[in-house]
């Protein structure tokens, strides 16, 4: 068997007051997992609770990312989430604060055998 990538979704959140990284990255993981119903387990005949789920999440300051609270995000699957630099801190004009924006990225894989027919 082969991990096989089936599905990349991309997200961004933002916390706009309170600098929270931690919810910045869970408002991106939502914004990549909600747009999309996709039915890809049930496409495959896998069940749900197969899917292996890849994060990788881009923030300016990737240690104030408190992974374990984000892997209740998924209802199903096997998550695993990495956190990068990247994303964006945005000063506010008057100096009252930095706006914290994230990006993800989600993939959904699942243990394939590729068949030659």
């Amino acid at each position: 068997m082969a991990k096989t990538r089936l599905v990349h979704q991309f997200g961004m959140g933002s916390s706009i007051r309170s600098r929270d990284y931690t919810a910045a990255a869970a408002r991106a993981i939502r914004d990549a997992l909600w747009h999309h119903s996709l039915n890809v387990a049930d496409a495959f005949g896998f069940p749900k609770e197969a899917m292996l789920i890849d994060v990788e999440i881009g923030v300016q300051q990737p240690e104030a990312v408190e992974t374990a609270a984000l892997l209740g995000i998924f209802p199903y699957g096997q998550p695993s989430i990495s956190v990068v630099e990247g994303g964006l801190d945005v000063d506010k004009p008057d100096g009252g604060g930095t706006t914290v924006i994230a990006n993800a990225a989600v993939i959904v894989s699942f243990d394939m055998e590729y068949r030659h027919d």
